[in-house]
């Protein structure tokens, strides 16, 4: 391993990494470097793991690995990116961590990472991104941890996420998602986390795999409209056990009369109330024994229900086994992608 980090170093030759065919880490974070040279790291055959976090790059040369790289981790957080090349990834082909968070990324081309079958975990938080191209995802099979919070993506396209099947760690918190379409998530049957807080959501109605027996979510920070959809979707999740993260901040938006108060207490008592008595649902189903939620994120107190919550009819296919990687993040769900 060689770490070069936090001395000020602005530019490198393009013979400074000879002769080290056993060099498997490399790490040049927290430096003022701009540029690299394009064959910087073309003689490393057995890099693995190359950090350029917080750096000045704004650019990268093409095909920055040699067609033969091993690379399996390759963070550029914290730089001036402005745009991606699918050119900088098409031979990282055993690449499995892809950090480009904190960056000045505005799109993405829809190849952007059509080459990346190993990939597991790809952060894009905190750019520009108003949008995501619908096959974007493709040629991502194995992607379990995708991170696109803090953009500012006002929609995403239905079946956006058909193509990670695999997708277990989906966050996209601190965006301006006003609502989503029905048959977003129908496809993640893997899907064990959800973080939708703080955008603008005033309901959500999308479907959620059957597969999906573990399924946590964070909804707080938005408007909700507490209304009788709204109660038939808490009746569905109390009915799934599903863990539902800061109650005390998932709040009401509308109507007046409910505004402030958590969408929780709500679906206890007013809209129980208030809801129309004749379209009756059958009782929820008991939560499996042993599940492990956080403390306090059970919604089995809730009323019994009145109104059955419009769940779409899923063809799903159910996977053989378990999941590869089914390990929470070290501290909570919201931790970040990389360490």
């Amino acid at each position: 391993m060689i770490s070069v980090e936090f001395t000020n170093l602005s530019s490198i030759g393009p013979d400074a990494l000879q002769k080290l065919p056993n060099l498997q880490e490399l790490h040049l974070s927290s430096n003022q470097l701009r540029s690299l040279p394009g064959s910087l790291f073309r003689d490393l055959p057995a890099l693995r793991v190359l950090d350029l976090t917080n750096n000045l790059l704004e650019d990268l040369p093409p095909e920055i690995m040699d067609s033969h790289s091993p690379l399996q981790h390759l963070v550029l957080n914290g730089n001036r990116l402005g745009a991606l090349e699918p050119a900088w990834f098409q031979t990282l082909r055993e690449l499995e961590w892809l950090d480009v968070s904190n960056n000045r990324l505005q799109a993405l081309p829809p190849n952007c990472f059509q080459n990346l079958s190993s990939l597991k975990s790809l952060d894009l938080s905190h750019n520009h991104l108003d949008r995501l191209a619908p096959e974007l995802l493709a040629g991502l099979p194995s992607l379990e941890r995708l991170n696109l919070e803090g953009n500012q993506l006002h929609s995403i396209v239905e079946h956006t996420f058909d193509l990670v099947p695999h997708l277990q760690y989906l966050f996209l918190q601190q965006n301006n998602l006003s609502s989503l379409p029905a048959q977003l998530f129908g496809k993640l049957g893997q899907l064990a986390f959800l973080d939708l807080s703080n955008n603008t959501l005033t309901s959500l109605a999308p479907c959620f795999s059957e597969q999906n027996l573990t399924l946590e979510l964070d909804l707080s920070g938005n408007p909700w409209a507490c209304d009788c959809a709204m109660l038939a979707f808490m009746q569905w999740a109390a009915g799934r056990s599903v863990g539902l993260y800061s109650l005390q901040h998932t709040l009401c938006g509308t109507p007046e009369n409910l505004k402030g108060r958590t969408v929780a207490a709500a679906a206890k008592d007013a809209l129980v109330t208030s809801c129309s008595a004749d379209r009756r649902a059958p009782e929820p189903r008991q939560p499996p024994s042993g599940p492990r939620f956080p403390s306090g994120a059970w919604l089995a107190q809730v009323a019994a229900p009145s109104f059955k919550w419009a769940a779409c009819q899923l063809d799903v296919v159910r996977a053989a086994g378990t999941p590869s990687f089914n390990s929470p993040p070290a501290t909570s769900p919201q931790a970040p992608m990389a360490s």
